[in-house]
């Protein structure tokens, strides 16, 4: 049972508004709501006291819709008029079809959409179903609904969307155990090892001059550390073959303004943190708080002549240790099974993924995305095929094989 009074994220549900009892299927009469993106300021309004991932938060959510022109739909459950759940969606375009997905799209990760907890009893099945029913019959030019990169769980509290079928996303999200500080992690993943290469790394950044790890707290610095990442993640892309995520100019808007605006909070919910070797950025993290977890969105090393030091891993270091002394549970690196990340986690998160048709189109895509997904999780399961499938992609980027150790996510 949830207690009413917990504080999720920074957020506390305000006892005098609703009874602090959960609710019960048999209690309340339930109706779904659809609206466009002047919803979006009921949407904050909710948040304000709802339990949510980061990219469901309100300013996620506003400012990619102003960053990228998305359209914006809201989808509310309500039990005797009081919301009880609430997805908030981008509209987009995939060949002929109309798909309503988390806003972000790739880069919405371990998504948990807005929920008043007292209601989580009651919210079923059914009850979910109603609001696709909802955006059915407002927007019928939508085919499907796509929700992926679910979490399971949010500290502790069920993900109300696993009512639904769904299927495993193809990609692990892997996480570390800060269970009793950074000396007993340590001492559970090879800490003598870790301790003797973050000396030796020292040392060399010593030899070329001053350094330090900077969290960004101004507008500048937010300019700094991001733009920086933004150009070692369009060095990095190029190298494998990929296309940049981050290159559409509203994606970068959209990150500058995201954090931009979490310097305004007492407890910044996103943030960015760098390591500054001799005047110059080389690695790069921005990170998102969600309750007791700390979660690296993305991370990123120069290519440069500090590269064989690992700096990212350097970072690293110093980014759990600070969790560790700050209090978190956990930090998460997020979606992505590296080499880099095994060096640190004890926790594997599998993500889930809702697919809801609203159409007869939207069926086929559906079925279209399931077989895609058992591809990827296949090709991405299997070592020796994905290993394969990385270096046929560097070969066609023109690229040499990288170094042992790839430091960026």
């Amino acid at each position: 049972m949830v207690d009413a009074a917990a504080s999720f994220d920074g957020n506390r549900v305000a006892a005098n508004e609703v009874s602090a009892r959960p609710v019960k299927a048999s209690q309340g009469r339930w109706a779904a709501a659809l609206s466009g993106g002047a919803g979006l300021v009921d949407y904050a309004q909710f948040c304000a006291s709802a339990l949510y991932a980061p990219a469901q938060s309100a300013s996620w959510v506003s400012n990619w819709a102003a960053a990228t022109g998305a359209d914006i739909i809201v989808a509310t459950l309500a039990c005797d008029g009081r919301p009880a759940l609430s997805l908030a969606l981008e509209v987009v375009r995939r060949g002929p079809f109309k798909v309503a997905r988390f806003p972000g799209g790739r880069h919405a990760n371990g998504n948990f959409a807005a929920v008043d907890p007292r209601f989580l009893p009651a919210i079923d099945g059914p009850a979910i179903r109603s609001m696709f029913k909802e955006i059915a019959g407002t927007r019928p030019d939508i085919d499907l609904t796509s929700l992926e990169r679910l979490l399971p769980d949010l500290d502790g509290v069920a993900n109300p969307l696993a009512a639904l079928p769904s299927f495993p996303s193809p990609n692990l999200a892997l996480a570390v155990d800060l269970d009793g500080g950074f000396d007993a992690l340590l001492s559970r993943a090879s800490g003598k090892r870790k301790r003797k290469k973050h000396r030796s790394q020292t040392r060399k950044f010593e030899a070329i001059g001053t350094f330090r790890r900077i969290e960004a707290r101004t507008p500048e610095d937010v300019e700094r550390l991001l733009g920086a990442f933004l150009d070692m993640k369009e060095v990095r892309f190029a190298k494998m073959g990929i296309a940049n995520v981050f290159g559409d100019a509203g994606v970068r808007a959209f990150f500058r303004a995201l954090f931009t605006d979490a310097l305004t909070e007492d407890k910044p919910s996103f943030l960015l943190h760098g390591l500054d070797v001799a005047g110059k950025l080389r690695a790069v993290t921005g990170s998102s708080r969600s309750g007791k977890r700390l979660i690296c969105e993305f991370g990123a090393i120069a290519d440069d002549d500090l590269a064989f030091t690992s700096p990212g891993d350097f970072l690293f270091f110093d980014n759990i240790q600070e969790a560790c002394e700050l209090g978190f549970d956990v930090y998460d690196f997020s979606v992505g099974d590296e080499p880099y990340k095994r060096l640190w986690c004890d926790i594997e998160v599998q993500h889930f993924e809702v697919l809801a048709p609203l159409t007869l189109k939207g069926r086929a895509l559906a079925a279209a995305m399931r077989q895609g997904a058992l591809g990827k999780a296949f090709i991405k399961n299997n070592p020796t095929i994905w290993k394969l499938t990385k270096m046929l992609r560097r070969k066609a980027a023109g690229q040499a094989a990288p170094a042992a150790a790839e430091d960026d996510s």
